[in-house]
């Protein structure tokens, strides 16, 4: 292949790999090689191992596979062991020969004449062989992508969509984003980090789409990343936030590679470290934490209103208890009058006042779900559910709660569990006792006063340089087009811009 043609492929839009206009192989090995590792730049899952064939040993071949994907290319028992071993004992004549005449006759082996061929062999989970004097690639078929260590999300359960969730191992995780993505422009770029430890840490993102400020803004914070032993991926999380003092998260989190591999293709960039099987999502919004992967599997009609149900919990979440406290203490005139001899009724025998009653009551849900959590297996959830009904039960029959305050934190509790995230969910968990302080001195004003807090802080707070609260403002900056994906949830047909995480230039999706 000559230098100006090399260069006029290396210039073509590596997303279109499977574009008409298609690029013959070469005999040249080296220039084979040459384009192929072109076309993997920063692609640190895939693989190249080169050899010799023949009798001897003079025929130079190469192969290129995804880690995991294909194990162990020389297994006696495998496809490509067969056919190596036939090729170790022949001439370089009779290699092209046999080749020619039979390659194909061999289960599960097909000849690629072009390096986009070629490539996608390798995307979908196959070894591809490149012989040196020889102008075809030779596929075989490996085993496919791994379900080793893969098991179901606990955390992000769906009614709709893949069941596969993240496992320990990096190099499966990376696979099983390289299975739903299988282009090369996806890249995996590796790292290795903590001075102890010297854990790995890939950064997944599609070139082209992702911004590349926010790729070297990564890369930045993770090599000023000063750790000695790195085991999971929440260290990366709470060393290279932007505001370490914030209660939300700055990261969105994911056991989901169908979650992951959406977040990519809109412009995102993924986080693995090895051992653990979560992976970090950034940049993020408010909007984001609120979004499930199953809400593009179902009818936009029905996404919105489970997403009204889950801004709604996030209110609840947070100002339930505050709003109780705040209208039975200064404000009773804001209910109805048989309501509020109802509750005057349950509170008569009560010992406490009524911000004791909350915090008695949110204490002893917060032990119950820290005991469910730790608890393991079946057992878990079995004492939630008891011990609730039966501390909740024996609390009222005692004299030290009144009913309503049980039913406010049951519904407060349930409203935290709707959230989607766990990250956003336990912020939400904590600032509801700074709520219900101000609820408790202040009445409705100290309400008022809290939500413009935390509106505020929301509003100053960024995650990459996006603003947290978008696209709920600066949207003008996407031509408004983030809010057709945000409570509202526009049909899949009007959805054809990515989100303005992806680069100027690779908005269009279709």
């Amino acid at each position: 292949m000559s230098q100006n043609n090399k260069k006029e492929y290396q210039n073509k839009n590596i997303d279109n790999i499977t574009s008409h206009t298609k690029t013959p192989l070469t005999l040249s090995l080296d220039e084979n090689i040459e384009i192929i590792e072109e076309m993997f730049t920063d692609c640190d899952d895939i693989k190249k191992r080169t050899m010799s064939l023949g009798k001897g040993a003079d025929v130079k071949a190469c192969i290129f596979y995804v880690e995991v994907v294909v194990n162990n290319i020389t297994i006696e028992e495998s496809v490509i062991g067969k056919l190596l071993s036939r090729l170790m004992g022949m001439d370089r004549q009779e290699i092209y020969d046999y080749l020619d005449a039979n390659a194909l006759g061999i289960t599960d082996v097909k000849e690629l004449e072009t390096v986009e061929d070629a490539v996608m062999g390798v995307m979908i989970g196959d070894g591809v062989i490149f012989i040196d004097g020889y102008n075809k690639a030779v596929k075989i078929k490996s085993k496919g992508y791994p379900m080793i260590g893969v098991a179901q999300s606990d955390i992000e359960k769906v009614i709709r969509g893949s069941r596969e969730g993240f496992a320990d191992a990096l190099k499966a995780n990376t696979a099983l984003m390289r299975k739903r993505v299988r282009n090369n422009s996806f890249k995996v770029k590796e790292k290795i980090m903590g001075e102890k430890s010297n854990t790995t840490v890939a950064i997944t993102y599609v070139e082209g789409i992702a911004r590349q400020s926010v790729i070297d803004e990564i890369n930045r914070r993770l090599d000023n990343l000063d750790v000695d032993g790195l085991t999971d991926s929440g260290i990366i999380e709470q060393l290279t936030e932007e505001n370490e003092r914030s209660p939300f998260p700055q990261f969105q989190t994911t056991e989901r590679p169908d979650k992951a591999a959406m977040a990519v293709l809109d412009g995102r960039v993924v986080l693995f470290v090895d051992n653990s099987p979560v992976g970090l999502i950034l940049p993020t919004t408010y909007n984001s934490f609120f979004q499930t992967v199953d809400d593009y599997y179902n009818r936009h009609v029905i996404v919105t209103l489970a997403r009204i149900i889950r801004y709604l919990a996030s209110f609840l979440a947070l100002s339930l208890p505050a709003l109780y406290l705040a209208v039975v203490n200064y404000h009773p005139e804001l209910l109805p009058t048989p309501l509020v001899i109802t509750f005057a009724g349950a509170r008569a025998s009560v010992p406490f006042p009524g911000v004791i009653e909350v915090v008695i009551m949110e204490l002893s849900f917060e032990l119950l779900r820290e005991a469910g959590v730790r608890v393991p297996g079946p057992m878990g959830s079995t004492i939630g559910i008891v011990g609730g009904l039966i501390i909740g039960q024996a609390a009222v029959t005692a004299g030290i709660v009144s009913p309503i305050i049980v039913i406010v934190v049951a519904i407060t509790a349930l409203s935290s569990f709707a959230i989607t995230n766990e990250e956003l969910s336990s912020s939400f968990r904590l600032l509801k006792y700074f709520m219900i302080a101000l609820a408790y001195c202040f009445g409705m004003a100290g309400v008022v006063a809290g939500w413009i807090v935390i509106l505020s802080h929301l509003a100053g707070l960024k995650s990459f340089g996006f603003p947290y609260l978008m696209p709920y403002v600066a949207d003008e900056i996407n031509d408004n087009k983030d809010l057709k994906d945000s409570i509202w949830k526009s049909s899949e047909e009007k959805l054809k811009e990515r989100s303005i995480f992806a680069r100027q230039g690779s908005r269009r999706k279709r």
